[in-house]
């Protein structure tokens, strides 16, 4: 789901399940840059969302037949939300003789979050060997051991 950007409009903020909660788009701007942009649910947070657009722009290095590559320009933005529920009231009384005694408790509702957290990084790859790339990240790197599968995979959906 390389084009899926997500739009859940509600994450219940107890127990959210981190897996599936981000999308990635990439759009290659030339034969050796491209912009990767990622966007990770509230539960994720704006470092989620970094490292979505992190592994992802590793992921299109090695598709694009590069090794490595450096992040030229970044942009972020986020419009989470948090809200409550409404709650709700119970009323208990007791009477004792001539007196009654009412009690009165709020239970609030639950805590909802809205919105997500996006990044974009805008990158340039490059091959080994290049004398560019000595300062360059190394994408294989970043994706670790099981880099094989997330090629294969095409894209990051998670933020974990």
């Amino acid at each position: 789901m390389n084009n899926y950007k997500l739009l859940r409009p509600i994450v219940l903020s107890f127990g959210l399940s981190a897996a599936g909660c981000a999308g990635t788009h990439t759009v290659r701007t030339s034969a050796d840059t491209a912009i990767v942009q990622a966007s990770a649910e509230a539960a994720c947070g704006s470092t989620g969302a970094a490292r979505v657009a992190q592994r992802q722009a590793a992921i299109e290095t090695i598709k694009a037949g590069y090794d490595r590559y450096v992040i030229f320009d970044a942009a972020a933005a986020n419009n989470v939300q948090l809200s409550q529920l409404p709650g709700s009231y119970n009323t208990s009384s007791t009477v004792t003789g001539n007196f009654i005694t009412t009690t009165t408790t709020y239970q609030p509702g639950a805590m909802i979050s809205t919105g997500n957290y996006d990044q974009s990084f805008a990158i340039k790859m490059f091959k080994e060997g290049d004398p560019n790339a000595s300062s360059a990240l190394s994408a294989r790197e970043i994706l670790g051991p099981k880099w094989p599968e997330l090629i294969k995979s095409g894209s990051v959906t998670t933020c974990l």
